[in-house]
């Protein structure tokens, strides 16, 4: 069986892998939820809420592929208002909700594992959000941890599941790097944007269970490696390579 640390990069999806963006969307929504003027938009569950956001949010990645991720959720907001059963809210409001992006927080585990296995492997991001948000993500919650390269569904011009964006980061990973596609593995929360497409496209993957996440999953599970943190990732990384010496 193949050890983790025969590959030589990492590409990571962000939000829900390296970002809690469950907590992050349910934080920004919940102007939204306070104006209900009946007050039970509050009292909703969370499976709920966020099963309204993902519908939104695929829906409208379908539609407009190209529109900036700060944008798209503007775009969402007033329609998860509007499958709640929400007043619509104003367009600052909506801006404001889109502009959430990078101040949803980092999972504790996070900037320590980045760190510890950007010492054994180039690590590359492949996100569903544009170079701005990310930026502000990288600056703030992930503590300025360096990345080798960053692509963003702005780059490319489509988002995740497309398998458009992982032959976009193959391409340039082999350009840049000299790295194969045998040599990667797709390091992510996801079922649905990053572990069926990485299969599709015939890369590895390493599943960041991340228990109790909502969004994402899928009855078909699969990966090739599987771990409830990335911080997990990371310790068996460290024992492969002490096992080695």
């Amino acid at each position: 069986m193949a050890r983790l640390t025969d590959y030589r990069l990492l590409t990571f999806d962000v939000y829900g892998t390296l970002i809690d963006w469950e907590t992050g969307v349910l934080t920004a929504l919940q102007p939204l939820l306070a104006s209900d003027p009946a007050g039970a938009a509050l009292k909703l569950p969370k499976s709920r809420l966020l099963e309204v956001f993902h519908e939104c949010e695929a829906a409208q990645q379908s539609r407009t592929p190209d529109l900036k991720y700060a944008d798209l959720l503007a775009a969402i907001h007033p329609q998860v208002a509007a499958k709640l059963g929400l007043p619509a809210p104003s367009e600052t409001a909506s801006a404001a909700f889109g502009a959430s992006v990078a101040s949803w927080p980092a999972f504790p585990d996070t900037v320590d594992a980045l760190r510890r296995l950007g010492k054994r492997y180039k690590l590359v991001v492949l996100s569903n959000v544009d170079r701005e948000s990310f930026a502000g993500t990288n600056a703030g919650p992930l503590e300025g941890v360096p990345f080798d390269l960053v692509l963003t569904a702005q780059d490319v011009g489509s988002y995740k599941p497309d398998l458009r964006n992982f032959e976009h980061m193959l391409r340039e990973v082999k350009e840049r790097f000299g790295v194969e596609s045998s040599e990667v593995i797709q390091t992510a929360q996801s079922q649905f944007h990053d572990h069926h497409p990485a299969r599709k496209v015939g890369i590895k993957s390493s599943w960041i269970v991340r228990p109790g996440a909502v969004m994402g999953n899928q009855a078909e599970e699969v990966w090739d490696w599987k771990f409830d943190t990335l911080g997990g990732m990371a310790d068996a990384v460290d024992a492969e390579v002490k096992a080695g010496k």
